[in-house]
């Protein structure tokens, strides 16, 4: 029976390798993609700080009573409660996406007996962040720091039947709102394809002329020390290739689960790391 079972994962496994083999093949960024996700992002944050001034510091503030009373029971029990949202524009009408894909996750956790400057501290350990979110993230360093604004290199590795290594750069800003408030911004000004990572002929492929598993990455973070510990919230907006014709059905669930779960494993990683910390 084990052997039958065996036999079947493999077999599912290696069918499922086979269906992916056609997204392991160059597809070239357009300049109509990144147009779009400069679109979607500008639409995302107009939205972003309308919610801040409204007063929706999270996004579960924003929700119906019931649906929030329940979404903070979750956090004080320890969940992250996660979010697929989708920014439209000013008609309602989805933003089109020539040759790409957007992925917009939302998530939120609570980290019971942290504190705002612990938090913020842990986040800007960038030297160490590859050994707070292996295995994630192998490597990490911090470029440089002026004030609030950082530079940053992290080496990414994601694995699901294929894997995947990036070497990735990004500008982070904090802002300070008060003494209880925090929001970060991270904007990818650089993902290059590791190809044959940890080998002797390891070698990046061409910037924007690669598997397009991930070309650009924005991530947006807010804090708010309250109830005896630290909500957090992660909102991610990713550009990838889109979906060879024919394996939409099957290959689309697959591809989009990728950024709910990295999103959820960063924050989950996060409070594990934070929690009860002295």
């Amino acid at each position: 029976m084990k052997g039958t079972l065996l036999l079947f994962r493999l077999t599912c496994a290696a069918l499922l390798a086979g269906l992916l083999a056609p997204l392991a093949t160059a597809k070239k960024l357009t300049p109509e993609a990144v147009t779009a996700f400069h679109r979607y992002v500008a639409l995302t944050e107009q939205r972003m700080a309308a919610d801040v001034s409204t007063g929706r510091f999270l996004w579960i503030e924003g929700l119906p009573a019931g649906q929030r009373e329940a979404a903070y029971a979750r956090l004080q029990r320890g969940e992250v409660v996660i979010e697929r949202l989708e920014t439209r524009d000013s008609g309602q009408r989805a933003v089109p996406v020539p040759d790409g894909m957007i992925h917009h996750w939302l998530g939120v956790v609570f980290i019971p007996g942290a504190s705002l400057a612990k938090t913020i501290a842990f986040l800007q350990d960038y030297d160490n962040q590859y050994k707070n979110y292996a295995p994630e993230v192998e490597r990490s360093k911090l470029l440089s720091r002026s004030g609030n604004d950082f530079k940053i290199y992290l080496r990414l590795r994601r694995k699901k039947v294929v894997t995947v290594v990036l070497n990735t750069e990004y500008v982070v800003h904090y802002a300070m709102l008060g003494g209880d408030r925090a929001t970060a911004r991270s904007y990818s000004t650089r993902i290059a394809e590791v190809q044959n990572a940890g080998q002797q002929d390891e070698a990046e492929k061409p910037v924007g002329n690669d598997d397009g598993f991930l070309w650009r990455l924005n991530s947006y973070w807010r804090f708010w020390e309250k109830d005896g510990g630290v909500y957090v919230q992660l909102e991610a907006i990713s550009l990838t290739r889109d979906i060879p014709a024919g394996l939409g059905w099957l290959v689309r669930p697959f591809i989009t689960s990728i950024p709910k779960e990295s999103l959820a494993f960063t924050l989950g990683r996060t409070r594990e790391a934070l929690c009860c910390r002295p």
